[in-house]
């Protein structure tokens, strides 16, 4: 292998974007995922000189393409003075280690380009710690790619010590006693989320989460509904690490907004695995909203993606079974926000609301989250949501308990407020509120 490839592809640099067409997946636009794919490169600071999809009836267990492809990509690398290529699929450690030998270009597949953009984009320490487990998870198995050197032995302790281990093996059992110490500080990290959890269902305040493809606007609409400055730009994965604002809604005095990471297709199995602490405050959450690109020709294959992560998250059912009730699979209750709205043609948005009119069993609302469109009847939706089936209540209530006063306020619609004598605890307050079943719930348990 040559010593150039083994150096790290700086920013700025040329790459050419390869999508290996599979056939079997109709369902994927080869123009929209190369598209998608230029994102990914433009998000993590390289040009991209061009990007091609290439079919692929019988994929090569030891090179993915075939020899005349091979030879098509590497014209490709000379005419554009492409000096990495990106293969928007997943590649092998062998796969990836040949296509580099015959190429002589470094070889990146989806995986580790995601990987890198997690790498450079995560701000905490619980993301700085789940994207290195995830490198190091995708790591573990190719060591071989790039580190031939480490084949040799090493000598044994004693004069019967024996061939001893090879410096592979060694740097293996490192990467696996670094996940190990990596797993317990996320655990930690799970334990201490799950005690905040704990105190969120105590809270009085609901929580609203934002959830959607990346890109598909989702930080924007959360700087419009709240008044933040969380960045958001037209970058694949602007945001990663979740942020929380309160905002006001109708019939509800306050609710929390959580903006999480934007999901993505084919996201590499160790980020699924690695940030599932992360995605699981999507259940803590009282009501979903599913930011969609509604402007985006792809928008239909993101909404499955969107399901496919929800349901294995275990918010809704599961998203590829036809048969399954999908409302009432549903604990949380999810409302699709249509955003982009304004990047419609009048053809295209009334063919939008057509769709609409044909789904009268969601909860859809069109909005812009860049002009403001819609959302203020979103933020009506979303209330009318939190307080469907609410049914008016008569409590009488210590003074004194702060507490449950604060939640009736919050959870629910305090129609009258007054005085009711004196109590063994001291002054009573009676109050007639209107409140959903689930909240009547969580009152009592306090």
């Amino acid at each position: 292998m040559n010593d150039e490839l083994k150096g790290e592809v700086t920013r700025g640099a040329r790459a050419l974007v390869v999508y290996p067409q599979m056939r079997g997946r109709g369902d994927l636009d080869p123009e929209a995922r190369l598209e998608e794919a230029r994102g990914l490169a433009l998000a993590i600071g390289l040009v991209v000189a061009e990007a091609v999809a290439i079919p692929i009836r019988e994929p090569r267990a030891g090179t993915l393409f075939g020899e005349g492809q091979i030879q098509n990509i590497s014209v490709a690398c000379e005419l554009n003075e492409a000096e990495l290529i990106i293969v928007d699929g997943s590649l092998s450690a062998i796969q990836q280690r040949n296509l580099e030998e015959k190429l002589k270009r470094k070889v990146i597949d989806r995986t580790g380009l995601i990987l890198e953009i997690f790498g450079e984009r995560a701000a905490t320490v619980e993301g700085r710690l789940q994207v290195e487990l995830a490198h190091l998870d995708y790591q573990a198995g190719r060591l071989v790619r790039s580190w031939t050197h480490l084949e040799r032995q090493r000598g044994g302790f004693g004069f019967l010590g024996g061939p001893g281990e090879t410096q592979i093996e060694a740097d293996r059992r490192m990467i696996r006693d670094r996940m190990a110490k990596i797993r317990r500080e996320l655990e930690q990290v799970r334990r201490t989320r799950g005690l905040h959890r704990d105190r969120r269902e105590k809270a009085p305040w609901p929580i609203v989460a934002l959830v959607g493809y990346t890109n598909a606007g989702k930080s924007t609409l959360f700087n419009r509904l709240t008044g933040a400055e969380v960045m958001a730009e037209d970058l694949l994965f602007a945001t990663l690490d979740p942020t929380m604002r309160a905002i006001r809604l109708p019939a509800v005095e306050k609710a929390i907004l959580s903006d999480t990471v934007g999901f993505i297709s084919d996201l590499p199995t160790q980020l699924v695995a690695a940030f599932r602490a992360t995605l699981e405050e999507v259940n803590a959450a009282d009501v979903i909203l599913h930011v969609r690109d509604i402007a985006n020709p792809d928008t239909e294959s993101q909404k499955r993606q969107v399901l496919e992560v929800l349901a294995d998250l275990g918010v809704i059912g599961d998203a590829d079974d036809e048969t399954d009730d999908q409302d009432a699979a549903r604990s949380i209750p999810i409302i699709e926000v249509w955003n982009k709205w304004d990047l419609l043609n009048p053809t295209q948005a009334e063919e939008m609301r057509e769709a609409m009119a044909q789904r009268s069993d969601e909860i859809i609302v069109p909005a812009s989250a860049r002009t403001g469109m819609g959302c203020d009847f979103l933020l009506e939706t979303v209330g009318a949501t939190l307080t469907e089936g609410a049914k008016v209540y008569t409590f009488v209530i210590p003074a004194a308990d702060g507490q449950r006063i604060a939640f009736l306020h919050a959870r629910g619609e305090v129609l009258s407020e007054e005085d009711a004598g004196e109590g063994e605890e001291g002054p009573l307050l009676r109050l007639q509120v209107r409140l959903a079943e689930r909240e009547l719930g969580r009152f009592s348990a306090l």
